[in-house]
């Protein structure tokens, strides 16, 4: 088990920490997230994930709630155990940003593999553009080229994209993201950077920076601690089902990216 929570750096502005989510019967990652810790910029604490094999008990109630059919347009799919526990395990480190009257957090989950000097980079430039209720996306794969630029250093661009991809590897959470987020989130019906993608439900606008310095590396940790292959007919239904999910959800993101200029 990982008992390294401070890096005892101090990090350039005392309201900053970094979180990294990591399950502890994960035994194999603890090398992982101790890397992960000495990498960070900020402060350090491993925060235990959600455990999709423990009962929900006070875990539900205080992390969120599992509930389908909340939102237009409809996802199409019944989460998973361990998709359930992900989202708890983001919602956790929202509200350790508001116990701890934190400025923001860098978010971390244990796969991921910090480039020190280009995340130095893309950091740095998405700090300086950053404002409170900012939800800053470092994504491993470059999905997001459309929408308004907010800052450029050189290559690295900070944009507003026109629609947020997916992924919740590394972010920074402000801290009034962080409230609109929880707010949004008591109870939800789809996996938790699906969410992000809907703006007009949370209130947190969400930037993202390429390139980020990262990469993502569940491959060679043993797989990812959420991913369940679907086979058959329910793979079938999945394949036709996630098309139409993706064209209504992209026409709602254009619509309100459109309406706010």
């Amino acid at each position: 088990r990982v008992m390294k929570e401070d890096n005892g750096k101090p990090g350039p502005e005392t309201g900053h920490m970094a979180f990294v989510i990591h399950l502890d019967r994960a035994t194999a990652r603890e090398a992982q997230v101790e890397a992960l810790c000495d990498a960070s910029p900020f402060p350090a604490r491993v925060v235990s994930a959600i455990d999709a094999r423990d009962p929900p008990g006070a875990a539900a109630e205080a992390w969120g709630l599992y509930q389908p059919d909340l939102l237009v347009p409809r996802y199409p799919y019944a989460l998973r155990d361990s998709e359930v526990a992900c989202f708890r395990s983001h919602r956790k480190c929202w509200t350790m940003i508001l116990e701890q009257n934190l400025d923001a957090a860098l978010i971390l989950e244990d796969d991921v593999e910090i480039d020190r000097n280009g995340f130095a980079a893309a950091l740095d430039l998405a700090m300086s553009a950053m404002t409170d209720g900012d939800f800053i996306r470092f994504p491993y794969k470059r999905r997001e080229d459309e929408g308004q630029e907010i800052a450029r250093n050189g290559d690295i661009v900070l944009r507003r994209p026109r629609e947020v991809a997916l992924g919740m590897q590394a972010q920074i959470v402000t801290r009034d993201a962080a409230s609109k987020l929880l707010a949004a989130t008591r109870v939800f019906d789809r996996p938790v950077d699906c969410l992000l993608q809907m703006p007009w439900v949370h209130g947190a606008r969400v930037l993202s920076v390429w390139p980020a310095g990262i990469s993502e590396r569940s491959g060679d940790l043993g797989g990812s601690t959420i991913g369940h292959k679907t086979l058959g007919w329910s793979k079938i239904k999945r394949e036709i089902q996630r098309p139409l999910y993706r064209r209504r959800l992209a026409r709602m993101a254009r619509a309100h990216f459109d309406a706010q200029g």
